[in-house]
Order: structure tokens, then sequence, then C-alpha cells
């Protein structure tokens, strides 16, 4: 038993480097130009041993974005399930922003490959309509009437993660600067949505 275990520790190892290396050679050379040699490589395995965990470069990616997307949504739910939705909205906008500056070069791929690679899509797609779920609620804390009306929580919320992902996508190409402003005015219209500040005040 302790053996298998070993085992186990082993090959998530293995997977962890390919992934890491999968991540930095998007930055060095991008997803076209990458081939499943140089992340075998990368990873110090042979191209046989990648294929026991990957069939194509295209799962190793997919399978990246399932990582990221998965770290991005434990780090926004917690901080977006706070009472007071003040709160919930600056700390997920914060938390958001922590993972762009990580991992912006994967989101963006993942963005970039989610209408031409279903898995892709499909995890984006999940992903963001949790996210839209998590807005609605924050939304309705705050007074906004539940409902799929234009001016009802859930048609906002929808709106709002799109136009968050979309600012976000563009910012974070630009710089950690850049990209916390961004931020800052994205969390600005979410409160405006929410009723919690006025367009006259701004604050």
């Amino acid at each position: 038993m302790t053996g298998r275990r070993a085992v186990e520790r082993k090959g998530d190892v293995r997977e962890r480097a390919i992934l890491d290396t999968c991540e930095a050679l998007l930055a060095d050379m991008g997803y076209d130009a990458m081939s499943v040699g140089d992340i075998a490589q990368g990873a110090g395995i042979t191209r046989g041993a990648l294929y026991f965990y990957f069939g194509s470069k295209q799962e190793v990616v997919t399978a990246l974005v399932a990582r990221t997307v998965e770290h991005l949504w434990e780090r926004s739910r917690v901080a977006a399930e706070s009472d007071e939705p003040r709160e919930a909205i600056a700390a997920a906008m914060q938390r958001t922003v922590e993972l762009w500056n990580e991992h912006g070069l994967v989101m963006r791929t993942a963005i970039d490959l989610s209408l031409t690679v279903p898995e892709i899509g499909t995890l984006w797609s999940r992903t963001a309509d949790l996210f839209i779920t998590a807005i609605t609620a924050v939304l309705e804390r705050a007074g906004v009437p539940a409902g799929t009306a234009p001016d009802q929580a859930s048609a906002m919320a929808r709106v709002l993660c799109w136009m968050i992902e979309r600012t976000f996508y563009h910012a974070s190409q630009e710089s950690p600067v850049q990209l916390q402003q961004a931020s800052s005015t994205c969390e600005h219209i979410w409160l405006l949505s929410a009723g919690l500040i006025t367009a006259s005040r701004g604050t």
C-alpha cells in the first residue's frame, strides 16, 4: 500500500511538471509553435512517458486550463460568499486580479481556444456559469430583484461576468497596474449595478 501511494505521488509530481512546463512554453513559444516534444523535454521525460498522461498537446493545454480555472473559482468563490455585498465584491475582484497576474497567459489562451477546442470551450463556459451564479447571489443580497429581466439579478450578473472577462483579457496583456485599474473599474460598475453606490457620488 505504501508503494502504491508513492507511485501515485510520483505521478502527481510528473503531471504537475508537465503542466508547469506547458505554461512556461506558452509564454516562450506560444500555443501553435509548442510541440509535445518540447513539453516532454521541458518536463524531463520522454515523449512516450508524456503520452502515458496526455494523448496530445491539446489535452495538455486543456488540463492546464482546467487546473487554472479551478484555482480561479476556488479563490473567488469563498470571497464572494461574504454576507456583506461590498466586501464580497471587493474580495472577489481582488482574488481574480491575483490569479490573472499569476496565470493571465493561460486564461487568455483558454479564451482564444474556447471557440475551436470544444473541451476548453466547455470548461470556460462552465466556469463562467459558476461566476454568473455567484455574482447573481451577491446582487440579490444587495437587494437587486431575482429574475432574468434586464434589470434583474441573473441578467445583470451574466453581463457583468462577460464584461469582467473581456476587460481582464485586454488589461492583463498590458501590465499589472493596468489590470488593477481595470479591476477597480469593473468593481465600481458592479457596485453601481448592485445599488451600493450612486453614479453622482462615485463612492
